[in-house]
């Protein structure tokens, strides 16, 4: 019997699994592709991206830039995209981000140097996710911006640009790329202090494309007036989807799971502390370096507990993409989850606090809600029941695991946001979910 059984579009069927085994080649990271897109589509020359996430948010991304004049080719497994040279052109119409926060906020950054007009749209999620955090540091720069209520529609007006010393208020990678790329093209230098250590992929990036910036005394420092040069990349499997199996290994005494040229960004690698700390074996078969990211294949299996874990403070910013599928499957811990300082988690695609505790009470758990988290006691049974996804892709994958373990089938509404990231997903879940 299959564990996936698609009812109809809109709607999957999960049933319970005896074990989870197999081995997969996740498709390219998501945070790595948006801002190899922008980056390459901005530079000189023609960049080579082999293993680009399938997800729809990096394609919006791709989307923007040839909008804005680059150029697309698709050859093989790899898309070939021409820069413009460090100029982008106005576009005819909006630059539709979709579902894409990160398309939305990093790319106001690349625009706000730029001469002309550029107007941001999404969907409906998209539209009530909050914008202000980059307007603040931008408009300081020297841009102008015009939002709806905090949120988009968002134009900004693009012009000169000055440096300035940032203190960001909030940790978000998100916020402190905005200002990376603004600062790429400003007048002097621009620097940023972040009051948590964010995930460091736009570092890379931007010194793998020719940019010089340093970190001094906790500060990023980039210097205005610096061209971009094309590159050849593979991007590393994503560690946000991976999360997904790796809980599901967690879910299995005899689980056996090998995932290859997985990214293992240590800004990044909470998610396997997370995995360990919670029972499970890691073991890294290989190890490479390309352009500052780190890659390797990992095998994971299951020690004999399942343990409970507390998250808060730092940890729950690094993991703020990975607690929905650890909530989902806390229930099945010995000693429960307790998560604290995720109040994020309220503005991401959906306010994922409470459709997390939405759906582990329609699977029979129960669960207490907080402002900032969750507290999740261990040794439950969960029922198969109706899950409301939100259209949220992480909370559709997150209780399609939780139902691996769950007594009866999940119906799962709304399954097809998985596709905003992990498209392949529930065909994947089928052939390592055995029967």
């Amino acid at each position: 019997m299959s564990s996936v059984v698609h009812a109809s579009s809109s709607s999957v069927i999960v049933s319970p699994a005896r074990g989870f085994r197999g081995s997969v080649m996740l498709p390219g990271d998501k945070s790595i592709s948006h801002r190899y897109a922008m980056l390459a589509g901005f530079a000189v020359g023609t960049s080579r991206l082999t293993n680009f996430s399938t997800g729809a948010d990096p394609l919006s991304s791709l989307g923007c830039m040839k909008a804005m004049g680059a150029k697309m080719e698709t050859v093989g497994k790899t898309i070939e995209v021409t820069g413009t040279g460090g100029v982008l052109r106005s576009p005819k119409g909006d630059l539709d981000c979709g579902n894409s926060g990160s398309t939305m906020r990093m790319l106001a950054g690349l625009v706000a140097a730029q001469k002309g007009t550029f107007t941001f749209v999404g969907d409906e999620s998209l539209t009530v996710r909050p914008m202000e955090r980059i307007r603040k540091p931008l408009e300081l720069m020297g841009a102008r911006m015009d939002l709806t209520d905090g949120h988009a529609p968002m134009t900004v007006h693009g012009g000169k640009l000055r440096g300035i010393d940032f203190e960001a208020p909030i940790a978000s990678a998100q916020v402190k790329t905005a200002v990376l790329f603004a600062g790429l093209q400003a007048e002097g230098v621009t620097s940023i202090a972040e009051s948590v250590r964010t995930r460091d992929h736009s570092e890379h990036a931007l010194r793998a494309f020719g940019a010089e910036l340093e970190r001094v005394d906790g500060r990023l420092r980039i210097a205005g007036g610096q061209k971009l040069k094309a590159i050849d990349a593979t991007v590393p499997g994503d560690m946000s989807s991976a999360a997904f199996f790796l809980c599901a290994a967690l879910l299995f005494e005899d689980s056996n799971l090998v995932l290859d040229s997985l990214g293992i960004n240590p800004t990044r690698a909470a998610m396997l502390d997370v995995i360990s700390a919670m029972g499970g074996v890691i073991k890294v078969l290989d190890v490479a370096e390309t352009h500052g990211e780190m890659a390797g294949t990992i095998q994971v299996n299951r020690g004999r507990v399942l343990a409970g874990i507390d998250i808060g403070g730092e940890r729950a910013a690094q993991l703020i993409d990975e607690l929905p599928v650890i909530a989902a499957i806390a229930p099945y811990t010995v000693g429960g989850v307790r998560i604290r300082d995720a109040k994020e988690l309220r503005v991401k695609e959906s306010d994922r606090i409470a459709l997390v505790v939405k759906n582990l009470r329609a699977m029979g758990a129960e669960v207490v809600e907080h402002e900032d988290g969750m507290d999740i006691p261990g040794g439950q049974v969960l029922r198969g029941g109706v899950i409301d996804s939100g259209m949220d892709h992480r909370i559709t994958m997150a209780f399609a695991i939780a139902a691996l373990r769950a007594e009866g089938e999940t119906e799962i509404r709304g399954a097809e946001a998985a596709a905003i990231s992990f498209p392949e997903f529930f065909v994947w879940l089928d052939e390592l979910a055995m029967r």
